[in-house]
């Protein structure tokens, strides 16, 4: 009686039953691996070949395939063999070379190396230095800009704004108040061409200006809602305005803490004595440079991104019209900005920062 090939007998122990069961089930497995760990899963529940490809769906002969290479190698045998392929003509030697090249030196009359001009010094074609700079993230037409605060209250400020955004006072009101000055209404000099399939809209690079105002805005850290006003300048005087504006707009049982910049219109006499007749406010200045600090600095990038930067405007009634329509469209489906980093987190970031700065200066 012929009773066909004889499977291999497969035996699994306690931890190579967890391995099995971690390669099967984990999310980031790939899919054949996956596959070839429930083979060998059920292979080891007694099942026959073909009882096992019909439960899983393969065929009978990718089950003894498997059932064989684990029996031999173990559960490195379900990963694939490296394939064969075609020599490096490229060596670390000359891998090395280009990024010691792209790091420490310049090309003659220009600041920072090309793919083409490092492949000319190198001799390796323009692809090959393409990959390796992508390889070890390396970016020579790239550049950013950085500033470090000199506040010596540097650390005291950031570990007051972080902790009221981290964990707000009860019974109060955090508002992060700024100006946006210098808002132009500008009018391209030929209308846009529209949004098209295949084609971005498009505008002239020129335009007319029709004046200018600036936006006074408070953003409620808790609720991501915005309290706005556009005044013509932005003095002393119009940021009592908006003072005035905020203390009508709060409740009275409730205390007020501002976090403001240093611009010399929160500091003059005349708002000292706005605040010293109203002790329920409490201020919170954001170090030297570090705008970055107020959340509403935020937003006022996504005002500038979703409605100034492309928007065209042939009168200034008309900006301060759009500017008014943003600020409500925003409120109606507020959320708030929500903070991450500790303030040991931003501090230790700053120090990193700056070692390596004095390193580099002194090297």
């Amino acid at each position: 009686m012929r009773t066909g090939r004889p499977k291999t007998i497969l035996i699994v122990t306690d931890e190579e039953h967890r391995q099995l069961q971690s390669l099967a089930h984990r999310s980031r497995t790939a899919s054949f691996v996956a596959r070839r760990a429930r083979v060998v899963l059920a292979c080891a529940d007694g099942l026959t070949n073909t009882a096992v490809a019909k439960r899983l769906r393969v065929a009978p002969g990718t089950v003894g395939k498997w059932r064989r290479r684990f029996v031999a190698q173990r559960v490195d045998g379900l990963l694939d063999e490296p394939r064969p392929g075609t020599p490096r003509r490229i060596t670390d030697d000359q891998i090395e070379a280009v990024i010691v090249r792209t790091l420490e030196t310049t090309p003659r009359g220009a600041t920072h190396w090309s793919t083409r001009g490092m492949a000319k010094a190198s001799g390796l074609s323009a692809m090959a230095i393409s990959r390796i700079w992508r390889a070890f993230g390396l970016q020579p037409h790239r550049a950013e800009t950085f500033k470090l605060s000199p506040d010596p209250l540097l650390i005291d400020k950031v570990r007051d704004i972080v902790g009221l955004y981290m964990s707000p006072p009860e019974h109060a009101l955090v508002l992060c108040v700024d100006e946006k000055s210098q808002i132009q209404a500008l009018d391209r000099t030929a209308p846009l061409l529209p949004l098209r399939p295949g084609q971005a809209e498009r505008g002239t690079h020129d335009y007319h200006r029709h004046g200018t105002t600036t936006l006074f805005a408070a953003l409620d850290v808790k609720t991501g809602k915005v309290l706005g006003e556009t005044r013509a300048r932005h003095r002393a005087v119009e940021f009592r305005k908006f003072l005035d504006l905020i203390d009508r707009n709060v409740p009275g049982a409730l205390d007020v803490h501002l976090i403001l910049d240093n611009y010399g219109t929160h500091k003059t006499p005349l708002i000292r004595r706005w605040f010293a007749k109203r002790p329920r406010y409490h201020l919170h200045f954001t170090p030297t440079y570090g705008s970055w600090l107020n959340l509403v600095e935020r937003w006022f990038g996504g005002l500038t991104a979703k409605q100034l930067r492309r928007g065209v405007y042939r009168s200034l009634a008309a900006l301060e019209q759009a500017i008014r329509e943003y600020i409500e469209a925003h409120n109606v489906e507020s959320k708030p900005f929500v903070w991450t980093k500790s303030a040991d987190e931003i501090l230790a970031s700053i120090a990193r920062f700056a070692q390596r700065t004095l390193v580099t200066h002194t090297a």
